[in-house]
C-alpha cells in the first residue's frame, strides 16, 4: 500500500521534538510514509512511519546483538533504496550512530571508489558497514584490511539474532550522524551534527523557510549521502509527518524526466536540487511532455548546493509552464553541512532575483556596488549574483574580512555564521575544528558573499579565487562567458588559476568539455573565448578543449574546481613530455588527445 496523506493524517509538528526517535515515534501513529520508485516510474517500495519503526527497531536489536558500543559508528553505503532508511533509524534506536557513504563511482573508476570508501571507513572508525547487493563487493574489497564486527548486506545483518533487553535510545546531546562533506576543496571531512542540532535546524526551515503545511509532500532523487538529501528528504519528511516519493539517483541520471512524472503524478510540494539538476530534467522535455505534466502543485523548489545561476532556471520556467510550473515556486537557498542543512531561503513565492554590481568594484575592493545592467559596455563590467534570501531566525551572521573584523553591508568577504544548527565538530580533527569553529562558536564557513538589505549573495568559495596581477576574479565570471558560446553546456565549463610555466606569476585557465570535431570551428570557439575574457576583464587566459565527461564532480555533484585544476596541470605535464611528432605522423582522434590552445 502506498504511504500517503490522508483523513488520518496526524496534526503538523515542525520537527519539535528532543530526539530523532521521539519524532519517528510521534510519526507512526499516522499513516504518511515513504515510497520508492524505479526507473520505468512504477512504485517498489513503500512503508508508512508505522511499518518503519517497526522494522527499525527489530533491527536495532539485531545492532544491538553485535555488541557494538554505544555511539559507535557504522557505515552506510547510501544507495537510493528503502535499506538505507531503515538502517539509518535503526542506528538511531540502538544508540549508534549512522554514517553515509558515497554510492558512485566518479573518474578514476572502480579503484579510486574502493580507495575511498576505505579511507572514510578508517576515518569514522567504523564497527560494522553495509551495503545493498549492487556495492556489497566494493564494500568487501575496501574493508579487506580492515577489522570490523560486521561487514555484508542488509540480508546478512537480517539473519542476526535479536538481543533483549531494552533499546539504549539516545539523548538529545548524542550523536545523530557523521555526515562527510563533499570534499570538492580537500579531502573529505566528518562532520558531527547532534540529535538536538538537527532538529533545531528542520524546525527552523519547516517554520520560516518552507513554511510547511498540511497536505505537504517531497519528491526527490538526491543522494542519501549528501546533506540535501539526508536532511531535506528523509528527516524532515518524517520529522513533520509529511509522506516522501523517491526516485533513484541513478535512474534520475539516465532519465531525468522520470522526476518530473513522479511529482506530478504524486501531486508533490517540495522538492529541491542543484542549478544543474533543472537544467538536465528541462534537457529531456519536449514541449508535448510538459503538456502531459502536472506542476501545478509544487510550491517549493528549492535550488542550492552550489552557486546558483539564473539561466537554468529561466529555461526550467519556461519549458515547464504549460505543467502548471510557477516560476515562483523556485526557492534559492544556501547552506552546508556544517550547519546541518539550510541557512538561508528567499522568501516564499518571490521571483527569482539578481543583484547587478560593478565587476571592477568587486574585483579590486570587494564592494558589490549595484548598477544599471543595460549599462554593462567597454567602460563598465556587470557582475550577476542570485539573492539567497534572508538567514534562518538562528542564525547570526558576520561578514568579515581577512583580519577577522565585521564588515558593512555590500563589502564582500568571508562569511561566518553562529547558532543552535552549527556543528560540534569534525569528527576527531581537533585542528581542522579548530581552524573552522570558534571558541565562542563562530564557525568561519569558508565561502564568500556579501548581505545588502538584509538578504544573503553568495560570490564563491575563498579557495576557488582566482588572483591575477594582484586582481580578484571569480571563476564562475570566467565560466558564464565560456557557457554563452554555442554547443557549451551548462556543465561543460572550470576556470581556476595555475602557474605560468616560468613560475613567475599565476595565469588563468578556463577547461571547456568539447563536443565539436571540426578543427576550424574549434580553433574559432577558443579565440572566441579567449577575446572575450581579455575583453571583459583585461587578462590573457589558457583555454583547454576536452571531451565530456572530463570535469571532475564531487560525490554530490559540484564542480570539482581543485580536481579538474590537477588534472589540467597533469594533461600539460604529460603533453609537455612527449616527444614531437614527425610531420608525416598521422593525428590522433579528437578525444584521446584534446587539442589545447593557450592565447
Amino acid at each position: 500500500m502506498q504511504a500517503t496523506g490522508s483523513s488520518h493524517d496526524l496534526a503538523l509538528r515542525k520537527a519539535d521534538f528532543s530526539t530523532l526517535c521521539e519524532a519517528l515515534d510521534y510519526a507512526a501513529q499516522g499513516e504518511t510514509g515513504v515510497n520508492f520508485y524505479n526507473a520505468r516510474g512504477e512504485i517498489y517500495s513503500s512503508t508508512t512511519y508505522t511499518g518503519l519503526r517497526a522494522e527499525s527497531m527489530a533491527l536495532a536489536r539485531r545492532l544491538m546483538g553485535l555488541g557494538i558500543e554505544r555511539g559507535g559508528r557504522v557505515a552506510l553505503v547510501a544507495e537510493t533504496s528503502p535499506h538505507f532508511v531503515r538502517f539509518f533509524w535503526a542506528c538511531q534506536y540502538a544508540g549508534l550512530v549512522p554514517v553515509p557513504l558515497p554510492a558512485t563511482i566518479q573518474i578514476g573508476g572502480h579503484a579510486a571508489y574502493v580507495a575511498q570508501l576505505a579511507q572514510l571507513i578508517r576515518n569514522c572508525g567504523a564497527s560494522a558497514a553495509m551495503a545493498t547487493p549492487e556495492w556489497v563487493d566494493f564494500l568487501h574489497e575496501a574493508v579487506a584490511d580492515i577489522d570490523l564486527t560486521c561487514v555484508g548486506t542488509p540480508e546478512t545483518f537480517d539473519a542476526l539474532p535479536e538481543a533483549t533487553g531494552d533499546l539504549p535510545g539516545v539523548s538529545p546531546d548524542s550523536t545523530a550522524y557523521l555526515q562527510y562533506t563533499s570534499g570538492s576543496t580537500r579531502f573529505p571531512r566528518g562532520v558531527v551534527i547532534d540529535q538536538k542540532t538537527v532538529l533545531a535546524n528542520i524546525r527552523d526551515m519547516a517554520t520560516n523557510g518552507l513554511k510547511m503545511r498540511d497536505g505537504d509532500r517531497f519528491g526527490s532523487w538526491l543522494p542519501f549521502y549528501h546533506d540535501m538529501g539526508l536532511v531535506a528528504f528523509i528527516i524532515m519528511p518524517m520529522a513533520t509527518q509529511r509522506s516522501v516519493d523517491f526516485l533513484g539517483t541513478h535512474d534520475f541520471a539516465m532519465r531525468p524526466r522520470k522526476w518530473l512524472e513522479m511529482m506530478s503524478a504524486n501531486r508533490a510540494t517540495i522538492t529541491s536540487a542543484p542549478p544543474f539538476a533543472y537544467e538536465l530534467a528541462v534537457m529531456r522535455v519536449r514541449p508535448h511532455d510538459a503538456e502531459g505534466l502536472d506542476l501545478s502543485a509544487l510550491r517549493v523548489a528549492c535550488v542550492g548546493a552550489e552557486m546558483i545561476s539564473p539561466e537554468p532556471l529561466e529555461r526550467f520556467a519556461e519549458v515547464l509552464a504549460p505543467a502548471g510550473f510557477r516560476k515562483t515556486a523556485f526557492l534559492p537557498c544556501y547552506g552546508m553541512a556544517e550547519c546541518s542543512l539550510g541557512i538561508s531561503f528567499l522568501p516564499l513565492d518571490e521571483e527569482v532575483r539578481i543583484d547587478y554590481i560593478d565587476s571592477e568594484d568587486m574585483q579590486h575592493d570587494g564592494i558589490a556596488r549595484p548598477v544599471d545592467p543595460s549599462a554593462a559596455g567597454a567602460e563598465r563590467r556587470v557582475a550577476r549574483y542570485v539573492d539567497c534570501g534572508m538567514l534562518l531566525p538562528t542564525f547570526q551572521i558576520e561578514i568579515r574580512d581577512e583580519t577577522g573584523q565585521p564588515l558593512p553591508e555590500r563589502h564582500a568577504g568571508v562569511i561566518h555564521l553562529r547558532g543552535p544548527s552549527v556543528m560540534s565538530e569534525y569528527f576527531q580533527d581537533p585542528e581542522m575544528t579548530r581552524e573552522a569553529l570558534s571558541a565562542d562558536g563562530w564557525l568561519n564557513t569558508g565561502d564568500i558573499g556579501y548581505l545588502a538589505g538584509g538578504r544573503l549573495f553568495l560570490t564563491g568559495r575563498k579557495k576557488d579565487m582566482i588572483i591575477i596581477h594582484g586582481r580578484n576574479i571569480w571563476p564562475q565570471d570566467l565560466e558564464h562567458l565560456a557557457k554563452s558560446q554555442p554547443g557549451v553546456s551548462y556543465n561543460d565549463v572550470a576556470a581556476f588559476s595555475v602557474p605560468s610555466e616560468d613560475g613567475r606569476h599565476e595565469e588563468a585557465v578556463i577547461v571547456v568539455q568539447c563536443r565539436e570535431r571540426d578543427e576550424v570551428k574549434r580553433a574559432r570557439l577558443v579565440k572566441t573565448i579567449t577575446g572575450l575574457v581579455r575583453s571583459e576583464f583585461g587578462i590573457d587566459c589558457r583555454v583547454e578543449l576536452v571531451p565530456t565527461r572530463t570535469l571532475p564532480r564531487t560525490s554530490s555533484g559540484k564542480l570539482a574546481r581543485a580536481r579538474a585544476r590537477l588534472d589540467h596541470i597533469a594533461r600539460r605535464q604529460a603533453a609537455a613530455s612527449v616527444p614531437v611528432q614527425p610531420a608525416t605522423a598521422q593525428p590522433e582522434t579528437v578525444d584521446e588527445a584534446p587539442i589545447r590552445y593557450i592565447a
